[in-house]
């Protein structure tokens, strides 16, 4: 997920980035290889994820989606902002920025960056773990509010990052890459900050839940406003925004000179 918690704080798996890269953007590295090395590496390269299937990391985000909604947690404006983020997203693709070629766009990122490692990985147990891990509490203490609270925010972000998973594939240029992290970010400020008002709202006598889980739904609440908002407008929007586009355009510009 990049900030997303991508390649970029959009959260993709790094290693998987780091693979789809090597494979569609190093063919002269790939020739020079030896008979005897190709052949080794022949049976990984049929392991490959196909073009139109879901990744591993796609498949539990979409668990956790399919879970959210069924169980009635989901408002209907979550349920229609993804489906909305969707059609937009094919929209400019095809409108606005379609692809320059017929190869996959390279990251903006180096996927080799340990700090950017980190930093997704960061996001990952901010974002998804611990809030994931908070509902499944509050199911066998009864706080539904608390539940009520965290649940638009997981949703949202286990909606970016099966969305992020799309916009990586070879169909799609690297403004869109940068559309779903910002467009899923901005909407889940909103999200986090009714979150942090229903946990500071809860008043002890009438909680009935444990004191531990009324200061851990704070802490985590403001944490992951801390996060998410360093994620948005100290990195997606000042560095890795400039960054694609740059990069968009001047491929462009080669391509008509």
């Amino acid at each position: 997920m990049s900030g997303g918690v991508g390649p970029t704080a959009d959260i993709s798996l790094p290693k998987e980035q780091e693979h789809e890269f090597k494979e569609h953007h190093d063919p002269i590295s790939s020739s020079k290889l030896s008979p005897k090395t190709s052949k080794s590496q022949t049976p990984h390269t049929t392991t490959n994820r196909k073009p139109g299937l879901f990744s591993f990391r796609q498949l539990n985000a979409l668990a956790v989606i399919i879970v959210l909604s069924a169980s009635g947690m989901v408002s209907p404006q979550d349920l229609a902002f993804v489906l909305f983020s969707i059609a937009y997203m094919y929209f400019i693709s095809k409108v606005a920025f379609p692809m320059q070629s017929s190869t996959k766009d390279p990251p903006v990122f180096s996927p080799q960056n340990k700090i950017l490692r980190l930093y997704v990985l960061l996001g990952a147990i901010i974002g998804l773990v611990l809030p994931i891990a908070y509902i499944f509490e509050g199911i066998f203490e009864g706080d539904k509010q608390g539940i009520s609270a965290a649940s638009p925010h997981v949703f949202l972000l286990a909606s970016q990052v099966f969305m992020e998973g799309l916009a990586f594939t070879d169909r799609f240029s690297i403004p869109i890459r940068v559309f779903v992290p910002v467009f899923y970010n901005s909407r889940r400020i909103f999200t986090i900050v009714e979150w942090l008002t229903s946990e500071f709202s809860k008043g002890y006598e009438e909680y009935g839940g444990s004191a531990k889980r009324l200061y851990l739904g704070r802490v985590l609440a403001i944490a992951n406003m801390a996060f998410w908002c360093f994620n948005l407008f100290g990195f997606l929007l000042p560095v890795y925004l400039p960054r694609a586009f740059k990069k968009y355009y001047s491929t462009h510009k080669v391509k008509e000179y």
